[in-house]
């Protein structure tokens, strides 16, 4: 397995409060919770990986619909919703419906030296009954998994059916998530989130995605 430690310490996080304006027909403060991290493969390269369902699956879920601006996507099991942006192989953003709730998530690329690429992925969140309860490790973590499984299918790897149950059994697994929910707590509480709040939050966080034994 990966040295999941320094892979973790690959992502900055962040947490933005962007205020009371979530749209259209919602009410409550909006929230962004924010990655970026380095790939050791050009844009072009990383773009393909996050667009198309053949090398999708291969790292992240079942994709599928119509995967271009003005599309609709359905991830397996998961999320659904509009393609509203498509500006390959810089900027994808679509909208994000799970259950009874819409939120928006970007994606921009950007090369850096050596041939490498940037990954920013921001997720704006209306502030909810899941955010009061989870804040932003809920989402954060779920995003640190996959850019995760990014990182080891650009370096040739791919996800099995297995993949994910093997990795939360693996002690290193478990210490990625819960390293992964106590990072977001650091980053809500940068973000203006009281220490107890943050820390409880993520606590829950972590138990969610990794029961204690």
């Amino acid at each position: 397995m990966k040295d999941l430690i320094a892979e973790l310490n690959t992502v900055a996080r962040r947490v933005e409060r962007e205020g009371d304006h979530a749209g259209p027909g919602q009410e409550g403060d909006v929230y962004v919770v924010e990655l970026t991290r380095t790939y050791d493969a050009d844009p072009a390269d990383v773009w393909e990986a996050i667009t198309n369902p053949e090398r999708i699956v291969r790292w992240f879920a079942k994709v599928s619909g119509d995967l271009r601006r003005g599309g609709r996507y359905a991830i397996e099991g998961n999320a659904s919703g509009a393609i509203t942006e498509c500006d390959p192989p810089a900027r994808l953003a679509l909208d994000w419906e799970f259950g009874d709730t819409t939120s928006w998530v970007t994606v921009d690329l950007a090369p850096v030296a050596g041939d490498r690429c940037e990954l920013r992925l921001r997720h704006r969140h209306v502030r909810d009954e899941h955010w009061v309860t989870y804040g932003p490790g809920a989402t954060g973590v779920g995003w640190d998994l996959s850019l995760l499984g990014l990182a080891w299918h650009l370096e040739g790897g791919e996800r099995g059916e297995d993949t994910a149950a093997a990795f939360l059994a693996h002690p290193e697994g478990r210490d990625f998530i819960r390293g992964a929910a106590t990072s977001w707590g650091e980053a809500h509480q940068a973000a203006g989130a009281p220490a107890e709040v943050a820390t409880r939050s993520a606590q829950a966080t972590a138990d969610a995605f990794a029961p204690p034994a």
